[in-house]
This record gives C-alpha cells, structure tokens and sequence, in this order.
C-alpha cells in the first residue's frame, strides 16, 4: 500500500503527536509499505531547519517538509495544498493527524476530491474537556471545514476504548477503529546511568526523585502536583520533583505555585529531555507522574513504565484501564488528596516501587511493542484501502 500521513509539524517541542506520527509511520514502513509523511517546517518562534525543496528519507519513510506561513496558528501552507492536489490520487489510504488545522482542510478536500479514503486521528480534541476550550474559535471552524471532515472521513483512529466512548458523539457519525499507540524501547533495557542526568541537575543528587515528563500546560495537573509534592516534602526532606518538559504556557504560573508552597529549591525544571537525557531521568527517579485532566493516549507514563517506573497517574488519562490491569500504575481522581494518598507509600517503600515497576515493564512488554501495534495499523489501512468507492468504513479494531 501507499500511505500518506498528514501532520501540521514534527517539530519534536509540538509533543506527542509529532512522535507518535514518525513512530506510527516508521513501524508499518517496516512491514513492507511505502509510506510518506507531508507536514510543514512550523516550530514554536520560527522555522526547522530542514529542506522545503526536496524529500528526505527517515527509517524507511519518506518525509516532505514544506514552508509554512501566516496566520501561523493554523500552520497553513500553500505549496504542501498544492503537492496534495498533485500527489493524492497516488496514495491508497490517507492518515490525518490532529484536527481543526490547515492539513485537515485540504488533506479532507483533496482526498475527497480523488476518492482516496482518509481516517482522522483527533489526538484527543473530540474529549468534551479539550472541546470546550476556545469553544467560539472551534465552531467556526467545525462549520467551515472541520465538520465535513470527520464526515465524510472513512475512520476516526482512537487509541483507547475511552478516547473512543468520549469522542464518537462528537466524530459527526463517522466509524470508530481503535488502534493504541505503541513505543520505541530502544534504550529502555539497559538504561543509562542515573549520573548522567544528575551531573546536568546536580541539586537532585541523593534526592527521592518524583517525575513529571510533558508538556507544562493547563490540562496536566499542575495545579495538583505541586501542592501535593509540597504536602509530602514538609514530611520528607530528601524528595525532590522533577518537571521535564517545554513550556505550553505554565510555566510562570508553576514557580509561582512552587513560591506560594515553599517548594522552589526542591524543584527541578529541566525543559524539554530527548534521548540518553530522558533516559537517564527515568533511572534517577523513584516514581512518575501525571495527573492530567485530559490525556486522551499518554506516551510519556507508557515510556515510564518501559522504564520499571512505578506511575500514579489519573483516571482521565484514557489508557488508565489498561495500565492499571497489570498492577504498574496507581490510579487516581483528578484530585490532590488522592495523589498524595497514591504518591507516599510508593516513596516511601522502595521496594515496593521497584516490584511495581517491574509489573509495569511487563504490561508494556505485552501491550505497547511497536510490532503489535504495527500490524494492527496495518489491518486498519487494509480495510480503509477496500473501501476506495465507499466513504465508511464500520468495525472497532482492539
């Protein structure tokens, strides 16, 4: 098959969807496909730094990165409209990734045009939480465009069965499949030493270390965490909390949090860590978490696991159910007396942690390889590829 993805940015500060996108496209390249992704050179204050004139090759994908210009909100572009309105009757299946943006757009427009079917994955924003955000601002465009795109759309991709149950009213009656996520566990069988990160962020050296790995933004709980830290360390001077992850415009509101609860220096903000320094993050702490309010996958908490972390996370974080079946993770009300409740035994013992997360490496080992999840996208694509002639596409894959 062909296959074409259709993302806004896979500027690696946009978060999971930009990893999720490469992964997703790299493990059915994998099997045999020929598989392309369209996006545009959008980061946060500016451009990437790649070539906007001719494609790249990344793991056995094809990568086209075109110029994006103004209004930059919509991340929209000219040229990649236009290489879409060239290129798509070329490609079997489309894949959009996020919606109310320009890709969806043209990528819905053009697919219909040619008769190629397309599934939308909505990354969450059909959560009635993220929905209501900016409310005013998304009626207008789900009645200029986006609407008509899920509409017409062959699949909507959740990647939970609660994803799924929160979102379908929303999906304009388009089918379901739900497909998870998977994760790249290279590095994850031998982690690197923890040194590595305390040598960057000496203060945390001897510390019990809590740890948050997102985005700083106002669904994450935030507002939970930091207080409920505050309430254990008055109790336990040897902890320590570790926020890692790019600013998504909370950040002077969490020092501001940390000033109020006298938990400024026994914080750590580390911005955004890739690769051995993430890795040597999750071998330095004791336990992870995510409180979030809305998390309709949550990469972060399953790499966490791949890395034998005991997690506490919160009962909206959609892939609560299946974390929570194999005994590596705690789950919790969006609530702060709730998370101290779930944080403080788990510090306090360590062996019990460090037998929570090994359960916890199991359920990843089981359910989030990206060879499982690979052929389950595979079979999602067949299926939307025989429909060709047909808009729909019926049936919930696990």
């Amino acid at each position: 098959m062909r296959i074409l993805h259709l993302i806004a940015t896979l500027s690696r500060e946009s978060g999971g969807p930009a990893q999720a996108c490469v992964e997703m496209a790299a493990a059915v390249a994998r099997r045999g496909h020929d598989v392309s992704i369209y996006t545009t050179n959008w980061k946060e204050g500016g451009v990437e730094d790649v070539p906007t004139d001719h494609p790249v090759v990344r793991d056995g994908v094809m990568l086209r990165y075109f110029p994006v210009h103004a209004p930059r909100f919509w991340k929209p572009s000219l040229a990649m409209a236009r290489a879409l309105g060239r290129d798509m009757a070329g490609f079997d299946v489309v894949h959009l990734h996020s919606i109310y943006l320009f890709h969806d757009l043209v990528g819905g427009h053009y697919a219909r045009r040619h008769g190629v079917p397309y599934i939308v994955r909505p990354h969450g924003m059909l959560d009635p939480y993220i929905r209501a955000h900016h409310r005013a601002r998304k009626w207008l465009m789900e009645t200029a465009f986006q609407n008509r795109v899920l509409r017409h759309a062959t699949a909507i991709h959740y990647t939970s069965d609660i994803e799924r149950e929160v979102s379908t009213p929303f999906a304009m009656g388009a089918p379901p499949k739900v497909v998870p996520l998977g994760v790249d566990l290279t590095g994850f069988d031998a982690l690197p030493s923890p040194e590595i990160f305390h040598q960057r962020f000496p203060e945390t050296r001897g510390k019990t270390i809590v740890l948050y790995l997102s985005r700083l933004h106002f669904k994450k709980g935030l507002d939970l965490l930091i207080p409920a830290f505050a309430e254990l360390a008055a109790k336990d001077t040897s902890l320590h909390l570790v926020l890692a992850g790019p600013d998504d415009g909370m950040m002077a509101k969490c020092q501001e949090w940390a000033a109020r609860d006298s938990v400024s220096d026994r914080m750590t903000f580390t911005g955004m860590l890739r690769g051995e320094d993430k890795l040597s993050a999750f071998a330095a702490a004791r336990l992870f978490t995510l409180p979030s309010y809305s998390e309709n996958f949550g990469i972060a908490p399953v790499e966490a696991m791949a890395a034998g972390l005991p997690i506490v996370i919160s009962d909206q974080v959609n892939i609560w159910r299946e974390l929570r079946r194999g005994g590596g993770a705690t789950v919790i009300p969006c609530d702060r007396a709730a998370l101290v409740a779930a944080m403080a035994p788990l510090l306090a013992d360590r062996q019990a942690a460090a037998e929570m997360g090994r359960r916890a490496r199991a359920t990843v080992d089981q359910l989030y390889r990206w060879e499982n999840v690979g052929a389950a996208l595979e079979e999602m694509y067949r299926d939307a590829a025989a429909t060709r002639t047909s808009p729909r596409l019926s049936g919930v894959a696990a």
